[in-house]
């Protein structure tokens, strides 16, 4: 199966910038500010929806690499946005611009990588470390 058809596609995912996911909350700061985990929990939301949608149901893709700068502050109330768009496929290897926005403009950008697995075998593969952890 070829993955060529995703080429070109792009995904918005909206969220508001709160307490919780602020960088005083996820201990990634001491500000009561946007975290920038929140930022990439947002971005791979939207690629990881993106790539989804446009599979059979069987497949899924997984994050693999992210290099994503947190250019710009946002505080709580705002509204923020991940954009993605798909600008690279390779097999099974899809490539991502990546970019986050707040109400006053750009607030993060990057690149993005996922890969594309079968969702019953990769689930089995990371549970077979379950097995091979000894008992003490």
């Amino acid at each position: 199966m070829t993955y060529e058809h995703l080429l070109g596609l792009t995904n918005v995912v909206k969220s508001v910038v709160t307490t919780e996911n602020s960088a005083l909350a996820l201990k990634s700061g001491s500000l009561k500010v946007f975290a920038t985990p929140a930022m990439i929990r947002l971005i791979e939301q939207s690629a990881a929806e993106l790539v989804d949608k446009n599979l059979p149901s069987e497949l899924t893709s997984v994050g693999t690499a992210l290099n994503v700068k947190h250019i710009a502050p946002t505080p709580i109330g705002m509204n923020v946005r991940a954009e993605v768009k798909i600008v690279s496929v390779d097999g099974r290897k899809i490539f991502f611009d990546v970019a986050a926005f707040d109400e006053r403009g750009e607030i993060g950008r990057g690149t993005h990588e996922r890969f594309i697995v079968d969702r019953e075998k990769f689930q089995a593969k990371a549970d077979e470390k379950l097995c091979a952890i000894p008992k003490s």
